[in-house]
Order: C-alpha cells, then structure tokens, then sequence
C-alpha cells in the first residue's frame, strides 16, 4: 500500500521534471518608448510624494540626499 503510493509521488515528479526540461527558455522583452516614459513618469511622481511628506512635515527640516 506504502509502496504503490511512493511509486506514483515519484512518477508524478519524474513526469513534472520531464515537463521542465522541455519548455522553452524564458525570452527577455525589450522596453518600448512608452514603457520607459511610464517608468520614468512613476520615478517623478515618487519623488514629488516624498518631497511633499517632507516639506508638509513640522519634525524634518530638509532633505537628506
């Protein structure tokens, strides 16, 4: 009983190894323009917030670059 269920774990992992081995290799996408001016958009917005927290803040006097 032990056995047969040992042997059908390790069927099952022989089957996913074999399945790993045969897909393709992951493919890098390259950016476009858009993708970099939304990064670039998201960096700006990011450093407008913690500026704003800074300067809205009694306790912090100036920025720490």
């Amino acid at each position: 009983m032990v056995m047969m269920c040992i042997e059908k774990v390790m069927e099952s992992l022989r089957s996913k190894l074999k399945a790993l081995k045969t897909k393709k290799p992951y493919e890098k996408i390259d950016k476009t323009e858009s993708m970099r001016v939304e990064i670039r958009s998201r960096r700006a917005r990011k450093l407008i917030e913690e500026t704003l927290r800074i300067a809205d803040s009694p306790k912090i006097k100036s920025l720490a670059i």
